[in-house]
């Protein structure tokens, strides 16, 4: 594909890469015969939702508004978990849901009674207090955390909860979930008999090279053997679309102070890729590399007025000039779902780069999606 020809700033998903993710993560859940949802948290890019249904029916929802985003775009009701329900949203969720989970025992038995007879299975989220994930902001079970009933404090299962939720993996493998299966069996496994299904909530980078996707499947085949009755569930968000594209932005401006070069652009981390600040991470960028002694190096500068809005080094094979495109890899998973319009700086457009080689803009942002943020 040519991103010359592409107005920037723009995320492009790369639909032939979205189906190669989707094909995986079917098989996976055919041959371990177990449900598979897509969580809107990662990826909510609704006009991709006819490509995802090819494959995938159902979605998982943390939100009224995810909640109805599945029930009104994907086509089928949501399975729902939220640290919190308002009295407010409440009815309008369970109109979307299908399933509904709870993060605590006082939230279920506030709102049990008004989802008795609507057809609804009620969960609760389970806090393992055990997890892999190594950057605290990324990880539910750190010590105090506000997230799922812990051991201790579940000292029954309340009668309604038909299934039991744990989350607390990120980006993780197969063999941190069988480990995190261990812990759970361990602490939680004596309410298994009296539950109709386990959610094992996000963080399988089922579609990353590295992953074992054979050591998964038989992991949940067995699993389903010593429990046939329950049917299990993964929400992965991150693995649907996964290296499917990339946020296309240009060098507006080469800045120099102290001997640092910023290469300045027409997009913000702070506002357009806020997990490179807040993981922090570095993404690749098409065509560079990290720092190398001798070559030409650049820092990469958003175009917020926020201090800390740049990223870098990265070097390159010849200098950068104004009008040079930098492609930024990876950039369709937790970011268009993060974006914000701080400092009102142009929103990236949304396009797909189709299977049949041609490019589909989607969606172009004004003043008017700005303002119509404020009062």
């Amino acid at each position: 594909m040519d991103y010359n020809e592409i107005p920037s700033p723009a995320y492009i998903l790369n639909e032939v890469a979205f189906r190669r993710n989707l094909e995986l993560i079917k098989s996976v859940k055919e041959r371990a015969k177990v449900e598979i949802i897509l969580a809107f948290k990662a990826f909510a890019m609704w006009s991709a939702f006819p490509i995802v249904r090819e494959y995938i029916p159902h979605s998982t929802a943390s939100s009224l508004a995810e909640a109805r985003l599945a029930f009104e775009e994907m086509g089928s009701k949501a399975h729902t978990y939220a640290p919190v329900y308002t009295d407010k949203e409440f009815p309008a969720i369970m109109a979307c849901s299908s399933h509904i989970t709870f993060n605590s025992i006082n939230q279920f038995n506030h709102f049990y009674p008004q989802v008795t007879g609507n057809n609804i299975s009620c969960g609760l989220r389970i806090n393992p207090e055990y997890s892999v994930v190594e950057t605290d902001l990324y990880n539910p079970a750190v010590p105090g955390s506000r997230l799922g009933v812990t051991e201790k404090n579940l000292k029954e299962l309340p009668q309604g909860i038909e299934g039991l939720h744990f989350h607390a993996l990120c980006e993780s493998s197969s063999y941190d979930l069988e480990k995190m299966l261990n812990v759970v069996e361990k602490k939680f496994g004596k309410y298994f008999s009296q539950i109709k299904w386990l959610n094992m909530g996000g963080g399988h980078l089922i579609t990353r090279k590295d992953y074992d996707v054979e050591h998964l499947i038989n992991l949940l085949l067995n699993f389903n053997k010593k429990y046939p009755h329950l049917q299990l569930i993964l929400e992965p968000g991150s693995a649907f679309a996964w290296q499917t594209g990339v946020l296309l932005s240009t060098v507006q401006d080469i800045v120099e102070n102290d001997g640092i070069k910023t290469a300045m652009l027409n997009v913000s981390f702070a506002c357009h890729m806020p997990d490179c600040l807040e993981m922090p991470y570095k993404p690749k960028i098409t065509g560079a590399t990290d720092e190398v002694e001798g070559k030409p190096t650049y820092r990469m500068g958003g175009n917020s007025c926020l201090a800390g809005d740049y990223f870098g080094s990265w070097s390159f094979d010849k200098e950068l000039n104004v009008g040079d495109k930098i492609i930024f890899e990876d950039m369709i998973h937790y970011t268009m779902v993060k974006t914000t319009m701080f400092n009102g700086v142009t929103h990236p457009s949304i396009g797909i780069w189709t299977k049949d080689n041609e490019y589909k803009l989607i969606r172009e942002f004004s003043y008017e999606d700005y303002k119509n943020r404020m009062s």
